[in-house]
């Protein structure tokens, strides 16, 4: 007696199913909102990018960043700010920071940062370390 093979079919379900997993896959490692964001991949991004005017703890070209989760805009002690992030009564959080990096100019014109971070993954990277780092104890 010969010995037989199951036979396996791809319903569509099964097709479907398996379709939807690869597209899940390819958006993670795409980094397109596949995963959570990564503080250790914004503290690169920071060293890389902010450190040449910015600090967690002290004012340079743009102010410390320590303590800037739910603080007000242009509230940094000792930092010259403009007037327009002065009116601007801006409390700094995920979304407000997304809104900040993504074009600062755009969401408060007549501000004075000259710089904007187009890719979401890495505000959100950015973000995320920020969170992590500022509202860690000194």
């Amino acid at each position: 007696m010969e010995e037989r093979t199951p036979e396996f079919t791809m319903t569509p379900r099964i097709l479907l199913a398996a379709g939807f997993a690869a597209f899940a896959l390819q958006a993670q490692a795409a980094g397109d909102g596949g995963g959570d964001a990564d503080a250790d991949a914004g503290k690169t991004l920071y060293q890389a990018r902010c450190t040449a005017c910015h600090s967690l703890d002290y004012n340079g070209v743009g102010p410390a960043h320590r303590g800037v989760f739910g603080r007000q805009a242009a509230q940094a002690p000792g930092f010259a700010y403009s007037d327009a992030l002065k009116a601007s009564h801006i409390v700094w959080n995920e979304q407000t920071l997304d809104r900040w990096l993504s074009d600062p100019e755009k969401f408060v014109p007549g501000q004075r940062m000259g710089v904007n971070v187009p890719d979401a993954k890495e505000r959100a990277d950015l973000i995320a370390y920020l969170k992590k780092a500022t509202t860690a104890a000194k």
